[in-house]
């Protein structure tokens, strides 16, 4: 049996939440307080950016409230800024805001996500992305605000931090076992600039060294290939059948036919057998990174 297609038909409006807007709320307000801040210490969205280790959008984004400061940075905002603990003092709140507001999953995802944070095992084959357990923050954003038609700000806000929050399943015990086939021409484009793509290289290989990650690196220049159909994936709920997933164009679908799935199954095994092995693709990902710094 397989669900048929969702098709995602409200995909640039924001879920009604008043969490989610308590948090928008909050993000405005420490927003407000890191520009009285940064303006009274006479510095510039970049030359605070540079000393904190952030972009100028970044910064720009912060404090008109369009994204939710991590704890990392208020604290070097405030010990920059000479905040007395002002900024220090928000940490809680945000993150209070934050788990009230997070698991805002648009309704045509929702049943995937259910299956994903109860799984036991979880296979990709990705072909155009990173995939989401895997990407940084910054690539999140970067990929969420170049969607067409656009999304609103609010929309972003709830779509990084369901997507990050989802992440929580690598190191939480017991964790799933994750392997991914990625695509090589996916790790060379540099989604959001050089430097959110160098931050993706340095997760890659942070989580390629997990005990419970398998990352291999479909190279380029094979002649053959398993997976010409398109990125899916393959989830194993906790007592439950396989399911096979896929996404095209906003279209969601979950495939739970004994039939299907295993047809998924085996292409994912061949792509596995012709792509690089996971020690092959750290090692390549690693000279992408220097081949980066050059």
């Amino acid at each position: 049996m397989t669900s048929g297609p969702r098709q995602n038909d409200t995909e640039g409006r924001p879920e009604p939440s008043e969490d989610a807007d308590g948090l928008i709320d909050l993000n405005r307000a420490v927003g407000r307080q890191v520009k009285l801040l940064r303006e009274r210490a006479g510095l510039t969205q970049k030359e605070l950016g540079d000393r904190l280790g952030y972009g100028e959008d970044q910064v720009s984004s912060l404090e008109r409230g369009r994204r939710t400061p991590q704890p990392e940075f208020l604290d070097a905002a405030d010990d920059l800024l000479d905040a007395g603990g002002l900024l220090k003092a928000t940490k809680e709140d945000v993150a209070r805001a934050k788990a009230r507001a997070r698991v805002r999953h648009p309704a045509w995802f929702r049943d995937y996500a259910r299956l994903e944070a109860e799984a036991v095992e979880v296979n990709f084959y990705n072909n155009h992305d990173v995939p989401g357990l895997f990407q940084t923050e910054r690539r999140t954003r970067a990929l969420y605000e170049m969607r067409k038609p656009l999304l609103t700000e609010e929309t972003i806000e709830q779509r990084v931090t369901s997507r990050t929050d989802r992440q929580h399943i690598l190191t939480e015990w017991p964790p799933p076992m994750v392997t991914a086939v990625i695509e090589e021409v996916v790790l060379r484009r540099p989604i959001g600039g050089p430097e959110v793509h160098k931050e993706q290289l340095s997760r890659l290989l942070e989580l390629g060294r997990f005990r419970t990650v398998e990352l291999q690196v479909m190279p380029t220049n094979r002649s053959e290939h398993a997976c010409m159909g398109g990125s899916f994936t393959l989830l194993t709920p906790k007592g439950k059948p396989q399911v096979g997933y896929t996404e095209v164009q906003a279209v969601a679908r979950l495939a739970t036919d004994m039939d299907e799935v295993r047809i998924l199954a085996a292409r994912y095994g061949s792509i596995g057998a012709q792509a690089l092995t996971p020690r092959e693709s750290l090692a390549l990902i690693e000279r992408m990174q220097t081949d980066d710094e050059c």
